[in-house]
């Protein structure tokens, strides 16, 4: 089938923003719903793009926003959601029940392609609420009637505008030293571009209907790894200080009072599995994964320092 009308939820985070401008390049007509259309600026410039004020939890908005659309891509996802069993009251509203709702809409108005985000490892058994949210919301979009869904579990996402690298780039900068939480934590992080090409890629695969597709990139790192690289090739080598488990937990605990939450004590619990594919990386379609040193450092530094990104890949024997 022949998509030319898409509802796109969460499409302005760097992952939505990435998708939209390749699927706006395919003629595709995007209708963008933000709560603020202030977040959604920079797809205003895109000529198939319809960004609209609107709220998703509504029920009564998302069937007007439903109206005349061929497929739905839900990307909401939130790293901070509170405490509670199974998980908190904010993972509960974005992961599970805003994936009921985009559910019922699509039933009522006749939209039958779904593509879903979740997440790596996520579970019902997992450590975090994150990951057990997350597993919820794939049972609601899986079990679906009606509705041809492919889900998408990406490790840690990498690229320009990122929250990850970009993050410790600011710590290592401003800091004389960084106390580092749960440096042996392992991440296997997949380029956004990666991402946004599978899912474009996957509307036009009549195979992916019903799959579940984990990705990630090329290779494995610990945290630990990443925060070095990240020092080498911005010029900012800090002494990292590797926390022991408890210290770790506390750490996460006070980051949780910080404009933003950096990081939480779900985050932490998170980190306790490796965030790694199974069988390496063999993502789907042909999609050939790239290296985060082969992209990161352009977006890291201004380019003058791509020796040092080609001492850090010696050192780490990949």
């Amino acid at each position: 089938m022949k998509f030319r009308n898409l509802l796109m939820i969460g499409g302005s985070g760097l992952l939505g923003s990435h998708l939209a401008h390749r699927l706006s390049t395919q003629g595709i007509n995007l209708r963008l719903p933000t709560r603020r259309r202030e977040r959604a600026k920079h797809l205003l410039p895109l000529p198939t793009a319809e960004v609209i004020e609107a709220d998703v939890s509504d029920p009564a908005a998302l069937a007007r926003l439903m109206a005349g659309q061929d497929a739905v891509i839900n990307l909401v996802g939130i790293l901070a959601g509170g405490s509670g069993q199974p998980y908190g009251r904010g993972f509960s509203s974005a992961h599970v029940e805003l994936p009921q709702k985009i559910v019922a809409a699509m039933q009522a108005a006749g939209v039958h392609r779904l593509l879903h985000v979740s997440a790596l490892k996520a579970a019902a058994d997992a450590p975090s609420g994150y990951l057990r949210s997350k597993a919820a919301g794939e049972a609601v979009v899986l079990g679906a009637r009606n509705i041809d869904t492919t889900v998408f579990r990406p490790s840690v996402i990498f690229g320009a505008g990122d929250g990850f690298l970009n993050l410790f780039a600011g710590l290592l900068r401003n800091a004389p030293f960084l106390p580092l939480a749960c440096p042996n934590a392992r991440f296997q992080p997949v380029w956004v571009e990666n991402v946004a090409s599978c899912m474009a890629m996957s509307l036009s695969q009549p195979e992916s209907l019903g799959r579940t597709y984990d990705l990630c990139g090329p290779h494995p790192y610990t945290l630990r790894q990443l925060v070095e690289y990240v020092g080498t090739v911005t010029g900012h080598r800090r002494p990292l200080i590797g926390l022991p488990d408890a210290l770790s937990y506390l750490q996460a605990w006070a980051m949780e009072y910080v404009p933003g939450v950096p990081m939480s004590r779900d985050s932490y619990f998170s980190m306790q599995i490796p965030s790694l594919c199974e069988a390496g990386c063999s993502l789907p379609f042909g999609v050939a994964p790239t290296a985060l040193e082969a992209v990161a450092i352009s977006y890291l530094t201004d380019g003058r320092a791509r020796a040092r990104n080609d001492e850090f890949r010696a050192k780490a024997r990949r």
